[in-house]
């Protein structure tokens, strides 16, 4: 046991060095457009509310990731708003970074876990809306102006609508781009979900203009939700209503967030694989996200997004590992122009982690994984996050069976990464990647592991939130890879080194902690 102890001891050693306030004080504001109150620990949320209160203000609570490409795009195109400054002035800014000490016990506290997450709350900390942060963003704005403009806390509008109870349009517009993405289960667990969200299309008041915009949305996030066999049963009637947007150009402009991420899903809640239904459907999808891919009142991240939708509707019926794709050639080359000209033009650095990183996806997806290689390779110099990038090289190597380079990619990545939350996804990234790719190395899968656990007993928040999903992930991984005999004794070994780390962790965070790994038998 000496040498494992030394080695782990050393690692803790070396993180202690390495960490705690280089890193943090690299964590900004998402935008210096208005004062943002860095909050961590749960006075930094008291004194945010108390201010609320004392000014009869809402909360505007920003939940992110430094390396987060979604999260870079809201700072690329809404937090930096003139309109979103002006709108300040009526609540309390309040930024999470999931790498602050403390910051994944606030996102269990608010609910939230997928970076980014945006919510309003009431002074009193009620939560008025979720703000879905993959619409563009004057949707987005109007939005918070309704929540603003003296917005009901989201569960009670829900209740209502659900119930019958006559609603103001504003209400209704409310619900229909509420983020249910991002929900977390809170108000409507995701099997229920496409049910629920069709309920309320149905029940939403019937007119012209904004009305139907309303009810549209919802028909359409339904049928989005409805992947897999879950949710709405399609029928002709679901068919033509969806139809009917994508065949009109400011309809689908209108929605383009819900078309441009959710394409194969939706064409395969709408249509069989092989039927009648399914070719024209995807032809009509393929014409309203090829508009969107053009548009250039649109961002760079959006109309990427559009592309990477056709892409994907081109490869349906294909292996989703598949390395050589059937895909139109002049598809192809609109992806090849598309990703050369933002990599060319962009300057802005949080747009450029956006929108390059869905580049390289795009090039790949298309085949072309000799070009995504090399725009991953040539922007790590240029991204404040290159860990994000290299995760995506190592992606890249393990789907065209280059393993060695897939390690280094992943180990490097883990290597660079910054914060502890961070670490401790991208370590569990590369040790799941070891136990995939290099099962027999023994060794170096201890290793890992152990800074990783290591490095879990210096972060407070590590057994809380996001952080404590990501853990319970390396145990079920270790505790596969740890069934077969000649392995036994390393992952007892992992198993007292856990049981030190929760024998010192918050009473609280106890049961998540014994529950990383199972104790190996024998």
């Amino acid at each position: 046991m000496r040498p494992a102890t030394l080695f782990i001891n050393a690692v803790t050693a070396a993180w202690l060095l390495s960490w705690t306030p280089h890193a943090i004080a690299a964590i900004k504001a998402p935008s210096t457009n208005i004062p943002w109150l860095a909050a961590a620990a749960p006075t930094d949320i008291d004194t945010a509310f108390a201010q609320a209160k004392a000014q009869n203000k809402p909360v505007l609570l920003y939940w992110g990731a430094t390396w987060c490409p979604p999260c870079n795009q809201l700072k690329a195109t809404f937090f930096n708003r003139q309109d979103f400054a002006q709108a300040a002035n009526g609540f309390i800014a309040v930024h999470v970074d999931g790498d602050r000490p403390g910051a994944q016990k606030l996102g269990s506290r608010f609910k939230v876990g997928g970076y980014p997450t945006v919510v309003l709350l009431s002074p009193d900390g009620r939560e008025i809306t979720r703000l879905p942060g993959e619409a563009d963003p004057e949707r987005m704005m109007a939005v918070l102006q309704l929540g603003l403009s003296g917005g009901r806390p989201v569960r009670d509008v829900l209740a209502d609508a659900r119930a019958g109870k006559p609603l103001p349009d504003g209400a209704w517009r409310m619900l229909a781009f509420y983020s249910w993405d991002t929900d977390q289960d809170q108000l409507v667990t995701e099997a229920d979900r496409p049910e629920v969200l069709a309920d309320l299309a149905r029940k939403a008041p019937a007119g012209p203009g904004e009305q139907a915009d309303v009810a549209t949305r919802l028909w359409l996030k339904a049928v989005a939700a409805s992947d897999d066999g879950k949710g709405l049963k399609a029928d002709a009637a679901l068919r033509e209503r969806v139809r009917a947007v994508l065949v009109d150009p400011a309809a689908a402009r209108r929605h383009a967030d819900v078309l441009s991420n959710n394409a194969p899903e939706m064409l395969r809640a709408l249509s069989e694989d092989g039927s009648p239904e399914r070719q024209p459907l995807a032809s009509a999808l393929d014409a309203a996200l090829q508009r969107l891919a053009r548009d250039t009142a649109l961002s760079r991240g959006d109309r990427i997004t559009a592309l990477i939708g056709r892409v994907q509707i081109a490869r349906l019926g294909q292996p989703k590992d598949a390395v050589k794709v059937n895909v139109p050639a002049a598809l192809v080359s609109e992806v090849r122009s598309q990703v050369a000209a933002d990599d060319r033009e962009i300057r802005d650095g949080y747009e450029r982690q956006a929108v390059i990183t869905a580049g390289a996806y795009a090039l790949g997806q298309v085949g072309l994984w000799a070009e995504s290689d090399a725009l991953l390779q040539t922007n790590l110099a240029k991204s404040h996050s290159p860990y994000y990038l290299m995760s995506q090289l190592g992606g890249n190597a393990r789907k065209q069976g280059r393993t060695a380079d897939a390690l280094r990619w992943y180990g490097e990545a883990y290597a660079k990464s910054e914060g502890p939350a961070t670490r401790l996804q991208w370590g569990t990234g590369y040790l799941s990647a070891l136990v995939d790719l290099a099962p027999q190395d023994t060794r170096r899968i201890e290793q890992t592991a152990a800074q990783l656990i290591g490095e879990a007993a210096l972060d407070d928040g590590a057994f809380s939130g996001r952080s404590a999903r990501v853990l319970q992930r390396l145990g079920r991984k270790l505790g596969a890879w740890g069934s077969e005999p000649a392995r036994a004794a390393a992952l007892q070994r992992l198993q007292a080194q856990l049981d030190g780390v929760c024998a010192k962790v918050d009473a609280a965070d106890r049961a998540a902690c014994t529950a990383v790994l199972k104790p190996a038998a024998g």
